[in-house]
């Protein structure tokens, strides 16, 4: 299955990314990809996107990771809704309210001597 996701790039604490099309088992930060389709470099907040060459290959079946779809619907190159970045918390179920149980007239107690 073809995926459209980030490749790790550049050197220590000096990050950049290529946004590649591979294949779901492939390492994300070596190994060989499809096809480049696009930059992105956080630090400088430069950003290159081949929007015709995405769409291609998401209508040949490439599935984008959570991040690149942000990233595409930011950038007008697909129509949705984002995907929300953290998952939120699990509630507990709430129980419905019970009513409070009757109170029954206890007998009064013998004064103790």
């Amino acid at each position: 299955m073809l995926v459209i996701r980030l490749h790790r790039t550049g050197r220590k604490n000096y990050h950049s990314y290529k946004i590649v099309v591979t294949d779901k088992t492939k390492s994300s930060t070596g190994g060989r990809f499809v096809e480049e389709v696009g930059f992105l470099n956080p630090e400088t907040k430069e950003k290159i996107l081949k929007g015709e060459r995405i769409k291609y290959w998401m209508s040949v079946g490439a599935k984008p990771s959570p991040t690149i779809w942000n990233l595409l619907v930011s950038n007008k190159i697909v129509q949705g809704k984002k995907i929300p970045k953290h998952k939120l918390p699990k509630k507990p179920p709430e129980q419905p309210a019970q009513p409070p149980a009757q109170a029954q007239p206890q007998p009064p107690t013998p004064p103790q001597p």
